[in-house]
């Protein structure tokens, strides 16, 4: 009996690697053998780089805020605190836009915070 090696399948698998590798440098974009190893290395770092870039937002956001609430005379931690206790939930992504574009509304919400943390720190102080 025949070896039959089912070349459609086999073509189709060779040419969707090699259309991901499309751009790639050398080989690595013309020969299979290569581009296979280049595309599994690639979605690897695509994958591993998408959880990175949320870290990497998420810690320039961070970074505006304070840089801001600093000079409102508030640093980041407290302010977040002062959040916290006013019981305004708006995440870090929108605090940083409106630290940007909207400094009168981001300072009324620092504002909002300090009066908080004073409420805070006042019951506090009777509770001891």
């Amino acid at each position: 009996m025949s070896r039959a090696t089912n070349s459609p399948a086999s073509r189709a698998r060779r040419k969707r690697v090699l259309n991901k590798a499309k751009g790639y440098r050398g080989f690595r974009s013309t020969h299979y053998r290569y581009a296979k190893d280049a595309v599994r290395k690639a979605m690897t770092y695509a994958f591993r780089d998408r959880k990175v870039r949320k870290r990497l937002f998420r810690r320039l956001w961070t970074q505006r805020i304070n840089s801001v609430t600093r000079t409102l005379g508030l640093s980041y931690s407290r302010f977040m605190e002062g959040m916290k206790a006013a019981s305004i939930e708006i995440d870090r992504k929108v605090l940083s836009d409106l630290a940007i574009t909207d400094s009168a509304a981001f300072a009324a919400i620092v504002e909002k915070a300090k009066a908080a943390l004073g409420q805070k720190r006042e019951a506090a102080k009777t509770a001891a």
